[in-house]
This record gives structure tokens, sequence and C-alpha cells, in this order.
């Protein structure tokens, strides 16, 4: 352990101790107090990530629910576009926000968040049927 290692652990009774240069020995550490929304064992506020303004938000634009499932299944456009049969240039209307995938459209996506896999393999069985 050199002298810019840093140890830390959380002891049982919710204290934070640490452990750092040459010497090896735990002394304990001041821990922000926990704020009423957030989840036990985090910080009311972290300086280093301070929370979005209501004017950074507002300049801010959603992930489209298409990209953001690509992401997810880590799949390119192209392999997205063939597993789920959605034409390669609407894919890219919806995640570039040229266009809005109307109602059927968000109704599909949302059953491929459901369960990928199935709706792949419904399609592969139809798309099988369809050809005999």
């Amino acid at each position: 352990m050199n002298s810019r290692t840093i140890y830390s652990k959380i002891l049982p009774n919710g204290r934070v101790i640490q452990k750092a240069g040459e010497n090896g020995e735990w002394k304990k550490v001041s821990v922000p107090p926990l704020g009423p929304n957030f989840p036990e064992g985090e910080p009311a506020f972290d300086p280093e990530n301070p929370p979005s303004t209501p004017e950074q938000l507002k300049r801010m634009k959603r992930v489209a629910l298409a990209k953001h499932l690509r992401f997810k299944f880590g799949l390119t456009q192209e392999e997205f576009s063939d597993r789920y049969h959605i034409p390669i240039g609407t894919l890219r209307d919806w995640e570039q926000h040229r266009s809005e995938p109307d109602a059927a459209a968000k109704a599909y996506l949302r059953a491929i968040a459901g369960d990928p896999e199935a709706v792949a393999k419904a399609l592969k069985k139809a798309t099988h049927v369809a050809a005999e």
C-alpha cells in the first residue's frame, strides 16, 4: 500500500472508517447526513456530481426508446433492424428524433423491451411460416 492508497469500509453500525498511507491504521471519517429523499447509505449531496438545475434539465434530450433498447442489447442499427424487422431508415429516424413511432410501433417497442427473445423468436417463426 502506497501513500495514495485509501481503503474504506462501512461498519455494521453504519460508521465509515478509512485506512490510508504507510502506517495502515484505520481512522473514523465523517459522512454527510442522509437527505429525506435518498436511500439509506447514500449521501444527500455529492459535490463532484451536483443535481441538475431546471435549466439544464430543459436542455437535455430524451433518448429514443428504440435507441435505448438497441444500446441495452448491444446491437448495431443493422442488427436491431434485422432482428425485429424494422426498416433501417425508420429506426434511424426514430433514433435521431426526425419522426416518432406511432401507437402500434410504440406498443411493439414496449413488447421488445418486455421480452426481446420471445419477440425475436415469434418473428422468426412467423417469417418461416410465411415462406412456406
